[in-house]
């Protein structure tokens, strides 16, 4: 199982700092290869980084509007007896606007709705990058097990090859079938060596999630040919509703109800009020002045942006709808796909390839005794390679759909029961 719910846990748990490169040659399992990446990965970091911006934002928007110190000097050098500063009369004024309809809270709560929806950004990047690794880390698994059957393939190919050299010597085969086992024998070394040559491809690329640049470790855990059955469909449905990219939709709905409300407020137009000390010349007095000033038409103005955040607002429904369906059906794909190599896995085991493995065994008998041809029993040798790829193949599908099943659902997936009912 490749997205365990332990694993699950562990980028939640890590802190944002830097790894060291690891040591060469050592033992790497999944939860390991899990926490290297929580510890080092820049997405996790992009997001929690955008924490502090938006705590800025917030803080801005909690505060009032400024208050305003004014001065205005009148009839200064003018004409005739204005002349001059000798009739200039100062005004010092003090002035500031008045919120109207509720905008200070609205901003706040936009704000607030701003920042609760990292939690959901944060949680879908952590299961996107929990998901990779456990890809690559399968990557390297399925490299193993092809190199284990190239080996296979090998020792069986060494053994025709002998047998064939034994026959050929003893004049009782042609140098043609010596020819024909000794090709069969390099194409399964070749095959080795592709399958070397994957498995340092997946090291690297595993490697590259946490930015090492020589990955020196093997792999410890983690048999692909090992398939636990799943729980029910309904019960990994019903999972869907609890799953953080519907968060982030109801997080993004939040953040519109917030904008629908603060548009609401520019309907209440805001009073902007003065007062001051004037200084009048004659008779070097003072007096006090004030005044307001309310703008007209503030909701004819309003009107358009509040449609706006109107049908931003029913949109969020239509895309909460839509984003469930698609989520329903890659569940159901993707359960499918599951079910469906886990059968053939399992087939493969039973009722495949312990027969081959009889048949091939007994046609290496037959063919030493010089009953059959060599080209009946390479083709057997070949029947039992290629089934043992097939059945391998069938793995990497399921585990690939059981990362995903987990992926969305945030949950280990595997039914209580898997114990007695897992694929060999």
């Amino acid at each position: 199982m490749w997205l365990r719910l332990a694993a699950l846990a562990v980028f939640a748990a890590v802190p944002c700092v830097h790894a060291q490169e690891p040591p060469r040659a050592v033992p790497l399992t999944l939860d390991d290869a899990i926490a290297r990446v929580a510890s080092t990965h820049p997405d996790l970091r992009l997001v929690d980084g955008q924490r502090a911006v938006l705590e800025a934002q917030a803080q801005g928007a909690a505060l009032k509007p400024p208050l305003m110190l004014g001065a205005q000097l009148e009839n200064a050098l003018g004409s005739g007896q204005a002349r001059g500063f000798d009739a200039a009369e100062l005004t010092v004024t003090l002035a500031g606007v008045l919120e109207r309809g509720g905008k200070l809270d609205a901003r706040r709560t936009l704000a607030q709705a701003n920042l609760d929806a990292l939690a959901p950004q944060r949680e879908i990047a952590r299961l996107d990058l929990l998901a990779e690794v456990a890809r690559r880390y399968l990557d390297i698994a399925i490299a193993l097990q092809l190199r284990a059957i190239a080996l296979d393939d090998i020792g069986q190919r060494q053994r025709a090859v002998s047998a064939a050299r034994q026959r050929l010597n003893a004049g009782a085969s042609p140098e043609s079938v010596l020819l024909t086992a000794q090709a069969a024998l390099a194409q399964a070394e070749l095959d080795r060596d592709r399958a070397d040559e994957a498995a340092r491809t997946a090291r690297l690329n595993l490697s590259a999630l946490w930015n090492a640049r020589n990955p020196g470790f093997e792999i410890v855990s983690g048999d692909p040919l090992t398939l636990p059955a799943l729980e029910d469909f309904d019960a990994l449905a019903r999972l869907l509703e609890r799953t953080p990219e519907l968060a982030l939709l109801a997080g993004e709905t939040r953040v519109q109800e917030a904008q629908l409300r603060l548009a609401q407020t520019q309907r209440r137009a805001d009073i902007e009020w003065q007062i001051g000390v004037r200084q009048l010349r004659e008779g070097n007095d003072t007096a006090l002045v004030g005044g307001f000033s309310l703008p007209l038409g503030s909701v004819r103005r309003a009107e358009p942006e509040l449609q706006a955040a109107r049908a931003q607002l029913a949109l969020s429904g239509v895309q909460r709808e839509s984003r469930q369906l698609q989520l329903y059906s890659t569940l159901a794909q993707a359960h499918g796909r599951y079910a469906t190599a886990r059968l053939e896995v399992t087939r493969m085991a039973r009722d495949v390839l312990p027969p081959l493995a009889k048949a091939e065994a007994a046609a290496e008998r037959a063919w030493r005794a010089g009953a059959i041809s060599y080209l009946e029993w390479a083709q057997l040798q070949a029947l039992r390679i290629e089934a043992r790829q097939r059945q391998l193949d069938a793995a990497a599908q399921a585990q690939s759909a059981l990362i995903e099943l987990q992926r969305l659902t945030g949950q280990a997936s595997v039914a209580a029961t898997n114990s007695k009912d897992s694929a060999p």
